[in-house]
């Protein structure tokens, strides 16, 4: 996602393959953190894996956006900064290590690609203004029907599962609202330094939950490998490799990698963490894809259209 919105858009074919490298790898980063997170709260609390995976994504990225010089200027969008921050990681990383508790990590990743719907809808309420034709109609109408095909049909059964959607619903509500506090407050300033600060923000408000929720004996290897390859990877570096892939292909083209993430986190627990979709799930994760992208099909704005993708939203 980038900010600032003055990346001229290329199609694939005319940028390099260090570009094609860096949408597969992003594309396969941004779909490791379910299962990733699978692994993490089977040990740790929910607070405790979304305030670690901050702290050392921030850790990394506060030093390379001052570098830059992208820290100068934000204290003017503070209000916007602390917001994005609280809705972008300090919420949703939690809500959705808590519905990982209780779903699937593939049911987790098919609902967070419903983020672009949910743009879709909430939009003009946010002064936001696209008009919704007949195909973004259709594709809002397919992807409920998905929701409805992976939730109601699918593998899922009990309160504590319903109670996992919810808390994964709020994560994408969430996420949706943050692209459009970048596309409103934000789009004018240089991505990494909000991004950095934001996630400053959000380990700042994190903090005490996570010290009241540590567990009492140490974590095992794997859960705090888990909660590091979150951080360092899923977090610092794809975000780095976002900002690459914007700058040499183009915003649009770079938003594609919305629609790999949940394969790859589905093909990751269904293959590692022995989860299955069934017939009804699988049939969901298709009409979700197909209704984000018919319903995210750029018309013609009335105001600058929003972004496709956002930054934390996997």
């Amino acid at each position: 996602m980038c900010l600032d919105g003055g990346s001229r858009d290329r199609t694939f074919s005319h940028v390099s393959a260090r570009a094609w490298l860096a949408f597969v790898a992003l594309g396969i980063t941004w779909g490791l953190p379910y299962l990733f997170i699978k692994i993490a709260v089977q040990e740790i609390s929910p607070f405790d894996v979304a305030w670690g995976r901050i702290t050392f994504a921030a850790l990394i990225l506060l030093p390379i956006a001052w570098r830059r010089g992208s820290l100068r200027g934000l204290a003017a969008h503070k209000a916007a900064i602390v917001a994005f921050g609280l809705l972008e990681f300090a919420i949703p990383f939690c809500t959705i290590s808590m519905g990982e508790r209780r779903i699937p990590s593939s049911v987790t990743a098919i609902l967070i690609a419903t983020v672009p719907l949910i743009i879709a809808l909430v939009s003009r309420f946010f002064g936001v203004h696209e008009r919704l034709g007949a195909m973004r109609l259709i594709g809002l109408a397919v992807g409920l029907g998905g929701v409805i095909a992976l939730v109601g049909f699918g593998t899922l059964s009990g309160p504590l599962a319903w109670t996992g959607v919810g808390c994964v619903i709020v994560a994408t509500v969430c996420y949706a609202i943050g692209a459009l506090i970048i596309q409103r407050h934000l789009h004018a300033v240089d991505s990494i330094g909000p991004i950095a600060v934001s996630l400053s923000v959000a380990s700042a408000l994190l903090l005490i939950p996570a010290l009241l929720s540590l567990p009492r004996r140490m974590p095992g290897t794997a859960a705090l490998s888990s909660v590091a390859i979150l951080g360092l990877v899923c977090t610092a570096l794809s975000m780095l490799m976002m900002f690459y892939l914007v700058k040499n292909a183009g915003a649009s083209r770079a938003s594609i990698v919305t629609y790999i993430n949940p394969a790859v986190a589905t093909l990751l627990g269904m293959g590692l963490l022995d989860e299955h979709l069934g017939a009804w799930g699988l049939a969901g994760f298709g009409l979700i894809l197909f209704g984000s992208w018919l319903a995210t099909r750029r018309s013609a704005p009335v105001s600058p259209s929003i972004p496709a993708s956002s930054p934390a939203s996997y």
